[in-house]
């Protein structure tokens, strides 16, 4: 018996060479193209009127979520550490409310209402539907992070309220939650 086991295992390393001499590798890596991940591309708010193209953001080197450039006042920016829209978790979208010489991109965001559609266009060609459940002014020194950043939803931010001169910015934040209704 070991005798054909031998024979056994002669005749399969004689067959994978001649198979190697005569096609090259037997089993050939091939390269397996990933799709890219889905992102958000574009969002749309019918009542305001606006439709922007949204931007990466990730975290700045003191570990602060970055802000859309101000050279691009009509680009909001999505952040990279929140969900993508339309997926479950909280996904998080900024655009500033002007810049030195003109409104920006969310200038009008504080008009927003209770029950208003805000569609999120995606790369993989769905569009996310959310309706508006409330929008908030809140002081940024009390900006409620949690909230914002762990319950289910859309959450759009601006700046807004009065302004503080001494240190070049709003004093509050404008923050809108809405919940997803569907992908069309």
């Amino acid at each position: 018996m070991a005798v054909s086991s031998r024979w056994v295992l002669v005749a399969g390393i004689v067959t994978g060479l001649a198979l190697f001499a005569a096609n090259g590798d037997p089993a050939p890596q091939r390269s397996v193209k990933r799709p890219d991940p889905v992102v958000p591309k574009r969002i749309d708010i019918p009542s305001l009127s606006l439709k922007a193209p949204l931007m990466k953001l990730g975290l700045d080197s003191a570990g602060d979520v970055q802000l859309p450039p101000f050279d691009k006042p009509s680009t909001a920016g999505w952040y990279t550490g929140s969900a993508v829209p339309g997926d479950p978790g909280a996904s998080v979208i900024i655009g500033h409310v002007d810049t030195k010489s003109a409104p920006a991109v969310f200038y009008r965001l504080r008009d927003l209402r209770k029950g208003a559609l805000v569609k999120v266009v995606r790369s993989d060609g769905k569009t996310a539907d959310y309706r508006v459940d409330s929008v908030e002014r809140i002081p940024k020194t009390k900006f409620p992070a949690e909230r914002v950043y762990t319950e289910d939803g859309l959450r759009l931010i601006t700046c807004g309220g009065s302004f503080d001169w001494a240190h070049h910015q709003y004093r509050d934040n404008v923050i809108v939650y809405a919940s997803f209704t569907g992908e069309t």
